[in-house]
Formats: C-alpha cells, structure tokens, sequence
C-alpha cells in the first residue's frame, strides 16, 4: 500500500496534479485560457471606454470647433441674402453675378473641391465621433454584464447545493 499511496501522493498530492500539469504542457487549458480572454477583453474595453468617454479638450480644441461650424450657416444666409439681395437691388446684383461670370472655371472646380472635402471631412469627424461613442457605451454594458457559464456540470451542481 505505501507504494501506491507514495504514487498517488506524488501524482496528485501536495496540490498538484502532476498529470494535469503535463498534459497542459501539449493541450492549452481550456477553462484558464476562457478567464484570460474574458480579462482580455474586459480590460481592452475599459482602457477604450476610458479615452473616449471623458475626451479632454483644451479652449483650443474648442474654439477650432467653433469655427468648424460656421460655415455652413454662413453659406446657408449668404445664398439667402442673395436671393434678398436681388430683389432690393437688382442693379448691384446684376453686377455681381457679371463678375461671377468672368471667374475662371478651373477656379470654380477649386473652389467645389474645396467644398466638397471640407464637408466631406466634416462628416467623418462627426461619423468618427458618433461611432466612439456606440463603442464606448457598449464597452460600459460590456464591463457590466455578468460573465456567463454554459457548463452543464456546474448548473447541475449549482442547482443541488446554492
């Protein structure tokens, strides 16, 4: 009996199970790489959550904004005071438009192209910003949700003895 109680305290005894301890040396443990994975990928949220959630932003970074949305409003009244312009002068308004006339074309396809990416530009800002922000509240409920067990073994015995 000493032999194989010395077998079986060197196999499992001391707390360790040297069998187990030598087939992870081939077989990655399942349960261990499930709880680094979960850590993982908590961890990785939060840092992310983290840098998006509360960005700090100086008085520069807001005033740049500022101007950032100036623009359109004045491209919007200007092609309405156009428009008022036309009716309450249409002597200085056809001149104006003479004027126009004699601008370049390769300057108007300028002037649309710089148009044209300034609100395209503007729009992924906002898209970038907006997508950020789904990431971030979803890291939140992420970070929230309990981790879920689908272990049979462990429902049945959890559901015999809690």
């Amino acid at each position: 009996m000493g032999l194989i109680a010395g077998l079986m305290t060197f196999l499992f005894g001391d707390g360790r199970n040297v069998v187990s301890e030598a087939a992870e040396v081939f077989r990655e443990n399942a349960e261990a790489r499930a709880v680094r994975n979960a850590n993982a990928r908590s961890e990785s949220l939060q840092q992310f959550a983290s840098e998006f959630i509360h960005p700090r932003r100086g008085l520069f970074d807001r005033f740049v904004d500022g101007l950032n949305r100036l623009p359109r409003p004045f491209l919007a009244l200007g092609t309405i005071w156009l428009f008022v312009g036309a009716m309450v002068n249409p002597e200085e308004f056809s001149r104006g438009m003479e004027g126009l006339a004699l601008v370049p074309e390769p300057l108007w396809w300028l002037m649309t192209a710089i148009v044209s990416f300034y609100f395209g530009a503007r729009h992924q800002v906002k898209g970038q910003e907006f997508q950020r922000s789904i990431a971030a509240t979803m890291a939140v409920a992420e970070a929230r949700k309990p981790v879920r067990n689908d272990n049979p073994a462990l429902a049945d015995w959890q559901s015999t003895n809690g």
